[in-house]
């Protein structure tokens, strides 16, 4: 529209003070076979940090399945009591019903990655294994690059990274649903840092503030903590 009049009305959210985001810069590469068994692990020390109210999305369900298995065992060898939900062990609604009744994990794939709204402390850490790039053998996929190409134009910046960029967005909008929620996202892909399309793909989130070490993530979700307890205390 050359002949409009034009507002562009910004978030009300105050994502750059009450979120945060981590991408762990020594981690195996998406394509490793230790990949998911390290995202099970990180999002397992998340979560005992935090004590529970912890999503880890996946992008697949065989990396789903990993995740969850490596999450149980970290969990107990840190002594943790959380319980780990895994999508697909029931129903959907009863999954998310137990969730928010704390002290849980919640692993699941594509249908955790929108339409979910967990407001409020019930959620404060999203965990994400790697950039959600679409399949590359999916059919429609394949016409969808056979067209780019058709008319000279680069699949990959123009398909490829422009839908992860919409998918990561999804993931990543799971974590702050009002005004006055806080949390922590994790994303356990180095191509973020390596690549670069990453940076395009971290301006595409919202403008949360960066960690650049573990350690100060696991202080933030160990602050998260106190203050849920605090808020949880009896007057």
């Amino acid at each position: 529209l050359d002949d409009a009049r034009k507002l562009r009305v910004g978030s009300p959210f105050a994502y750059a003070e009450n979120a945060r985001v981590y991408v762990p810069p020594r981690f195996p590469q998406p394509n490793e076979a230790a990949h998911p068994v390290m995202v099970g692990r990180a999002s397992a020390h998340c979560a005992h940090a935090l004590g529970g109210r912890t999503f880890v999305l996946t992008t697949t369900l065989r990396a789903m399945r990993t995740v969850a298995e490596a999450l149980q065992g970290e969990l107990q060898s840190l002594g943790s009591s959380l319980e780990v939900l895994v999508q697909g062990s029931a129903a959907k609604r009863s999954l998310l019903q137990r969730f928010q009744e704390g002290r849980c994990v919640l692993v699941g794939s594509a249908s955790f990655w929108e339409g979910i709204d967990v407001p409020g402390e019930a959620l404060q850490c999203v965990v994400i294994d790697k950039l959600p790039f679409p399949p590359p053998n999916d059919p429609l996929v394949e016409a969808r690059v056979r067209q780019l190409k058709s008319q000279g134009r680069d699949a990959f910046n123009d398909y490829f990274v422009a839908e992860a960029a919409i998918a990561l967005k999804q993931g990543a909008g799971r974590l702050i649903r009002t005004e006055s929620d806080k949390g922590l996202l994790v994303l356990c892909d180095t191509r973020l840092l390596e690549k670069r399309y990453g940076a395009r793909l971290l301006r595409a989130l919202p403008p949360m503030t960066a960690l650049d070490n573990g350690e100060a993530a696991l202080a933030w979700l160990r602050e998260l903590a106190r203050d849920h307890e605090a808020g949880a205390a009896p007057a």
